[in-house]
């Protein structure tokens, strides 16, 4: 093998230790898997054409955050804000069956573990709850960077002025900026790395068996009063338990008849 055989080698390496958390910072910024994967995707070709220009003055990690940070903004300004049908409109006043969709663009989507490992803290620790995953996309896109690599991966802020290109100044007075407007919305991220990653599998279970058997009065019963459901893409969102169970009566033969399939 030639030198510059290892030396892709040894960057394919590199990458590839990186590629679970960077896929995490990067589903954080865009709010879409998918979208994270291709950004990923276009990071790694990026570091690949660019391997013989990185000249070590900062350390390798950085620089691959560096490309991963511009690709995500560059993504970001070429499109609209994703949201959950909760923030796009009030509950419906009038139960129908929905028949409205909108695209998948327009939808934050839950993400899958980024690692088996449950002791990998960066990746799950964990902030991937959809309502945080939503908040951070009303932050300008600076500001969501530097919250994201400050409040869940931990760096420092001279770290992430090297990342993004700012002063560290730049750095805190953009965290600050972004904190306030979390806390404005009485979500802050240090209350999500509390939550439970882990479903409760009793009640899950219950949902499962009363959805398979479609039985509404157990289904509705697992709710509390004012819980709420939606089901992107479509747009409507159902609260409380006499509209969920109207909705659910409504959607009877569409979803009469369903089995849920394990996936992980």
């Amino acid at each position: 093998m030639n030198e510059t055989a290892l030396e892709h080698a040894l960057e394919l390496q590199l990458f590839d230790r990186l590629k679970p958390e960077l896929t995490s910072f990067c589903y954080r910024m865009l709010g879409s898997i998918d979208d994270a994967d291709d950004a990923v995707q276009e990071t790694f070709i990026r570091v690949w054409q660019s391997w013989n220009s990185f000249r070590q003055e900062s350390s390798y990690k950085t620089w691959v955050y560096r490309i991963a940070s511009n690709i995500c903004l560059d993504k970001l300004r070429q499109a609209k804000r994703r949201t959950r049908p909760v923030d796009f409109s009030d509950p419906e006043s009038t139960i129908i069956a929905p028949s409205k969709t909108l695209p998948d663009s327009s939808w934050i989507w839950p993400a899958p573990a980024f690692s088996e490992n449950p002791e990998d803290i960066l990746i799950l620790k964990d902030t991937l709850q959809l309502c945080f995953i939503a908040l951070l996309q009303i932050l300008p896109l600076r500001q969501r960077a530097v919250l994201i690599l400050k409040d869940v991966f931990e760096w420092s802020s001279k770290q992430i002025a090297e990342t993004l290109g700012l002063s560290p100044a730049a750095v805190n007075s953009a965290l600050q900026r972004a904190r306030k407007t979390m806390d404005r919305a009485k979500l802050r991220s240090e209350e999500y790395s509390l939550m439970d990653v882990e479903p409760d599998q009793e009640l899950l279970s219950r949902y499962v068996e009363a959805f398979e058997r479609f039985d509404i009065h157990a289904l509705v019963a697992l709710f509390h009063e004012e819980g709420h459901m939606s089901m992107p893409p479509f747009p409507m969102w159902v609260c409380g338990k006499d509209d969920l169970f109207k909705f659910f009566s409504l959607t009877r033969w569409h979803c009469d008849g369903s089995r849920f399939c394990r996936l992980r």
